[in-house]
């Protein structure tokens, strides 16, 4: 039997769900799992979201990566001995549960790094919180890309099995439009195309998606494809890879999901692959971090601290960043070779 890669699960935000998350994720359908899951974190999250759950397993305080062999029923979880015994109220903003979140980043990361494990999946984290216990990162990316020593680290969304990369992500559309240049497209097609060799894709298919409806209609309703897009598409094709587009939104992400013309899809902007992937599939989408020296695969919703603590949240993004995690744990050399440390 093939042995089964070890990913380290960070429960994200003590006091949201994502510790709920984690351990369903870990305990149920565990004959489905391909890889072996290690929760970073401190014991006493994993056991108060396993009562809130009504799931009856042991958990096993680990303080080194020198691992026993898996048991079922057994939820193993390397101590970060930030929280002690203290349990924190549910669905609040609060500095230390926002140190625990950061420090279960870093351990995971620093184990990732160290080919303790095969790569690292992250629950979902509160800036607010994590901002309170002191990080001036604006959230998992870019604290990541500074514990790796990565600079240039993007989003690329997988959703049963189709890539959708960003041009932008976390800026106003004005801004986001502000920045669209032919060296700006010409780099995201590039990362994009480097992306899908590294997950498992020789021979990539990109489309560019446009930015104006209908394309632009030739310059009626706006030239940005004229004057960028198609220069950066047109060099890039020039030099023999496999690159369509502009092709317009209310197209291509369909063909990219349902017709099965493309590998990938480069966004031009957050929203316009964010919706499209979360309405095709909104369990099923997760996040992989590429640019990094480390497989890092995440969900791709936030904390609900409104429904925290209740035992109801939907595992399913959780299981899926999971099952990619183990997916992609193959291609841990490749993404080392493709993104060094810094």
């Amino acid at each position: 039997m093939t042995q089964r890669p070890t990913l380290a699960l960070t429960m994200g935000d003590p006091v949201g769900i994502g510790p709920e998350i984690t351990v369903r994720t870990l305990l149920e359908n565990t004959e489905a799992l391909s890889a072996r899951g290690v929760v970073v974190g401190d014991p006493v999250t994993v056991r108060r979201a396993l009562a809130v759950c009504g799931l009856d397993a042991e958990v096993r305080v680990l303080n080194s990566w020198d691992l026993p062999d898996a048991r079922e029923g057994v939820v193993d979880c390397l101590d970060i001995a930030v929280l002690g015994e203290t349990e924190l109220p549910w669905g609040t903003v609060d500095r230390r549960a926002g140190q625990a979140a950061v420090r279960a980043i870093e351990v995971a990361t620093r184990a990732a790094l160290d080919r303790h494990v095969a790569g690292i999946v992250t629950g979902p984290i509160n800036k607010e919180a994590i901002w309170a216990a002191g990080s001036e990162h604006l959230g998992h990316t870019e604290m990541l890309g500074a514990l790796t020593g990565a600079k240039d680290q993007s989003t690329m969304f997988v959703v049963r099995g189709k890539k959708i990369f960003f041009a932008t992500r976390h800026l106003s559309l004005r801004e986001a439009l502000n920045r669209v240049s032919v060296p700006q497209q010409t780099e995201s097609i590039d990362a994009a195309l480097t992306a899908l060799r590294v997950f498992g894709h020789d021979h990539p298919r990109l489309a560019v998606a446009a930015i104006n409806p209908h394309g632009g209609e030739n310059g009626a309703f706006g030239d940005e494809e004229i004057v960028h897009l198609e220069p950066a598409v047109r060099a890039a094709r020039d030099r023999g890879v496999n690159v369509v587009g502009p092709v317009p939104a209310d197209s291509v992400f369909h063909q990219l999901l349902a017709d099965d013309r493309y590998d990938g899809v480069l966004s031009q902007y957050h929203d316009q692959g964010h919706i499209a992937a979360k309405t095709f599939d909104f369990n099923g989408t997760i996040s992989v971090t590429v640019g990094l020296p480390i497989l890092r695969t995440s969900v791709d919703h936030g904390t609900a601290f409104d429904i925290a603590g209740q035992g109801v949240a939907d595992p399913e993004t959780m299981r899926s960043a999971f099952r990619h995690g183990a997916e992609f744990a193959p291609f841990a050399d490749r993404i080392r070779a493709a993104y060094p440390a810094g």
